[in-house]
C-alpha cells in the first residue's frame, strides 16, 4: 500500500501566507476613525486610535464645560461638615469628578467632611476613579483618610454602581451629575437616580457640569470628508443626538450618511449608550463589553474589523 503524498511544509506555510498576513496586520492600520466624544475625554481616544494604527477623525458633536453656575452648584456642599448628613459621594462621570475638585479648590480653607463619623464612600467608574487620587480629591474632603472608602464597581456603568453601594436604607446619596442644555435630557442619569431610590437610598442630584450641544457646524467635519470613513465611534447618548442636529443644519439626514459610507461601522462605548444611539434608529455594529475605558471599544472594533477581513479573504 502506498503512502499518501503529502505536501511540504514550505509549500503550506507559502499557500496561508496571504492568510495569515490579513490576520496579523493591524486591523485598525490606516483606517479612518470618527468619534463624536467630548474635547474633555478626546485626547485620550484620539491616542489610543494612534498606537493602533487608524487616522482618528474627531467630530466633537456636544460641549461640556464647568460654569460659575454649577460651582455655585456644588459649593453648596462644600462648607465645614456640609458631607456629614451624607454617606455616599457618586461620580458617574470623569468630568463630575473634575468638577467637583475644581470647586473644591474654590473653597480650599473649608473641610466638607469632619474628621470623626461614619465610614463615606466615594464611587467612581472604572478609569475616571484614578482621578480621584491625581486631583488630591480625597485628602481635601477629609482630614482622617481611614473615614473614606473608594468603591469602583466591577461592571462601569450606574447599574453596576447602584448594584456596588448595596441597600440605602434610607440614608443619603450626593450625585454630581451634568445639566443637559439645548438638547434632551438622556435617561441615563434619571435611571440612575431611579435605581438608587429603588434600593432605599435618598440621591441628591447635584449640578456638576452642563452638557451642551456643539453647534450647527459639529457635523461639517465629517459631511465634508471624500475619504471612505471606516467606523464612527459614540461614548455616550448625547453625542448621537447633538450630530443629529447638527446633520440636519448641514441639510443632512442619517440616511444620507449610510448611503455615503454604507460600509462604516457604527460603535458604541457599552451597553449603555448602545440604547442610547439605538433610540435614535441608529444601528449598532459593535457593543464593548468591556466599558472601564476606551481601550474596550477599540478592542471590540478591532474584534470585528478582524471578523470582516477573514471572511472576505475567504469568500
Amino acid at each position: 500500500m502506498g503512502m499518501a503524498a503529502t505536501a511540504p511544509t514550505s509549500a503550506l506555510v507559502m499557500a496561508a501566507g496571504p492568510f495569515l498576513s490579513v490576520l496579523q496586520n493591524p486591523p485598525l492600520s490606516g483606517r479612518l476613525v470618527a468619534f463624536t466624544t467630548p474635547l474633555t475625554y478626546a485626547v485620550r481616544l484620539s491616542r489610543l486610535l494612534e498606537l493602533r494604527g487608524a487616522v482618528p477623525l474627531h467630530l466633537p458633536t456636544v460641549v461640556v464645560n464647568t460654569t460659575c453656575r454649577t460651582i455655585a452648584s456644588l459649593s453648596l456642599y462644600l462648607s465645614d461638615g456640609a458631607l456629614d448628613s451624607f454617606s455616599v459621594l457618586a461620580f458617574t462621570s470623569r468630568t463630575g469628578i473634575a468638577a467637583f475638585s475644581l470647586a473644591l479648590a474654590d473653597r480650599d480653607c473649608f473641610v466638607p467632611l469632619s474628621y470623626e463619623g461614619e465610614a463615606f464612600t466615594i464611587a467612581a467608574l472604572g478609569k475616571d476613579a484614578e482621578l480621584l487620587h491625581e486631583e488630591g480629591l480625597l485628602s481635601r474632603l477629609c482630614r482622617n483618610s481611614s473615614r473614606i472608602r473608594v468603591l469602583v464597581p466591577e461592571i462601569a456603568s450606574p447599574e453596576g454602581l447602584v448594584k456596588a453601594i448595596g441597600v440605602g436604607s434610607g440614608r443619603r446619596v450626593l450625585c454630581p451629575v451634568p445639566t443637559v442644555v439645548d438638547l434632551e435630557e438622556p435617561p441615563v442619569v434619571p435611571d440612575f437616580l431611579r435605581a438608587l431610590e429603588a434600593r432605599g437610598w435618598v440621591p441628591e442630584r447635584a449640578s456638576a457640569y452642563e452638557t451642551l450641544w456643539a453647534g450647527p457646524l459639529c457635523a461639517k467635519g465629517l459631511v465634508a470628508s471624500e475619504a471612505e470613513v471606516d467606523a464612527l465611534i459614540f461614548t455616550s447618548t448625547a453625542e448621537v443626538e447633538g450630530l443629529m442636529k447638527g446633520l440636519d443644519a448641514l441639510g443632512w439626514d442619517w440616511e444620507k450618511v449610510r448611503r455615503r459610507w454604507p460600509g462604516m461601522l457604527i460603535c458604541a462605548h457599552g451597553p449603555v449608550t448602545c440604547k442610547g444611539v439605538e433610540r435614535f434608529g441608529v444601528r449598532v455594529d459593535v457593543v464593548s463589553s468591556k466599558f472601564s475605558s476606551f481601550h474596550g471599544v477599540i478592542e471590540a472594533l478591532e474584534t470585528k474589523l478582524r471578523a470582516l477581513t477573514a471572511t472576505n479573504f475567504i469568500r
